[in-house]
C-alpha cells in the first residue's frame, strides 16, 4: 500500500463514521514519519508503506475513530511560531488563543505570569517574542508542568514553572499576567465535541457552575501581583465578555477592552492596573 492508497482508505474509514476526511493526510504522514508534509508533495504519492508504518496507521486510525484528537495522536500542535508537544494532560493550543498572544506582544513587558500554563504555549510564545523578559508559568497539574518544561527546553526558551493553584504559590509582581482559565459552564460540558470532552483534562475545561469561578479567583487576586500599570489578559467564552468586564471593573482595573478572535467573537478581556499615585 502506497501513500496515495493509504490516504484514500483512511479517508473512507473516517467519513463512514462522520469524521473529517481531511484528517487522513496528517494520520498517514504521521504513520510514515513524515509529519508536516503536504498532500501535494508528490514525492510521497507512490512511496510504499513499510509494515511498521501500516501498523502505526492502523493504531492511529483506531485512536481517531475513538475520537482522540489528531494533535494527541501525532503528539504535537503548531501554535504561533512554534511546534508544541501536546498530551491528554494539557489543552490543545487553539488558533483563537493566538489572539491573546498577538495583543500581549503589542506592548512591552519585562516580567510575565501565565496562570494555568498547560502546555506552556502562551508563556513560551511570549518569552520567544520578548527574549529579555522573565516568565513564570503555574499549573495545578504536575503532569502539565512536565509537558510545559519539555516544550520550553525543545524550543529553547528559559522560563520557570511551578505547581500552584492560581496565585497560591506566586510571589512578587508582574507587568503582564495572562491566563486561559477553565471557563466552560457545567451545563455546557455534555454538548462539547468528544475530542474535547473526553480527551482533554476536565480541570482545564470547566470550574463547574456557571464557568466563571476561575475568572473570579484570578481577577480577585491579580491586584496583589500586578505592577503599577501592568496588564491582565484572560481568555473567555464568547458569551462571557460583559460578566468578565464587570469583574475587572470591580477589581479596580482600567482601560478594559474585550478583544475579538479570528471569527469576530469575544475572546479576550484585557485591563490595566492603576498607575502608582504620586
Amino acid at each position: 500500500m502506497n501513500f496515495h492508497q493509504a490516504v484514500k482508505i483512511t479517508r473512507q474509514a473516517l467519513e463512514r463514521e462522520g469524521l473529517p476526511g481531511g484528517d487522513a493526510v496528517p494520520l498517514v504522514n504521521h504513520a510514515m514519519g513524515r509529519d508536516g508534509l503536504r498532500y501535494a508533495d508528490h514525492t510521497t504519492l507512490s512511496q510504499d508503506m513499510t509494515p511498521a508504518a501500516e501498523a502505526r496507521l492502523a493504531a492511529a486510525l483506531t485512536a481517531r475513530l475513538a475520537r482522540q484528537p489528531v494533535s494527541q495522536i501525532r503528539g504535537w500542535r503548531d501554535f504561533w511560531n512554534h511546534r508544541f508537544t501536546v498530551t491528554p494532560d494539557v489543552l490543545d493550543p487553539r488558533p483563537d488563543t493566538e489572539t491573546l498572544v498577538a495583543h500581549a506582544l503589542e506592548a512591552p513587558f519585562s516580567r510575565v505570569l501565565d496562570l494555568g500554563t498547560g502546555s506552556g504555549a502562551i508563556l513560551i510564545s511570549l518569552r520567544a517574542g520578548r527574549p529579555g523578559a522573565q516568565g513564570l508559568g503555574t499549573d495545578i497539574s504536575a503532569a502539565a508542568l512536565d509537558v510545559a518544561r519539555g516544550n520550553a527546553r525543545t524550543i529553547g526558551v528559559a522560563a520557570e514553572f511551578v505547581l500552584s493553584d492560581w496565585f497560591a504559590g506566586v510571589t512578587g509582581t508582574f507587568d503582564l499576567i495572562v491566563s486561559i482559565p477553565p471557563y466552560i459552564a457545567e451545563h455546557e460540558m455534555p454538548g462539547l465535541d468528544p475530542e474535547v470532552r473526553d480527551w482533554e483534562p476536565r480541570v482545564a475545561l470547566t470550574p463547574g457552575g456557571d464557568g466563571l469561578g476561575a475568572c473570579r479567583a484570578i481577577t480577585a487576586g491579580a491586584g496583589a501581583h500586578l505592577a503599577p500599570g501592568g496588564r491582565l489578559m484572560v481568555e473567555i467564552g464568547p458569551t462571557q465578555g460583559a460578566a468578565v468586564r464587570a469583574m475587572f471593573q470591580a477589581a479596580g482595573l482600567r482601560d478594559i477592552r474585550i478583544l475579538p478572535d479570528l471569527d469576530g467573537r469575544d475572546r479576550v478581556v484585557a485591563g490595566l492596573s492603576p498607575a502608582r499615585s504620586g
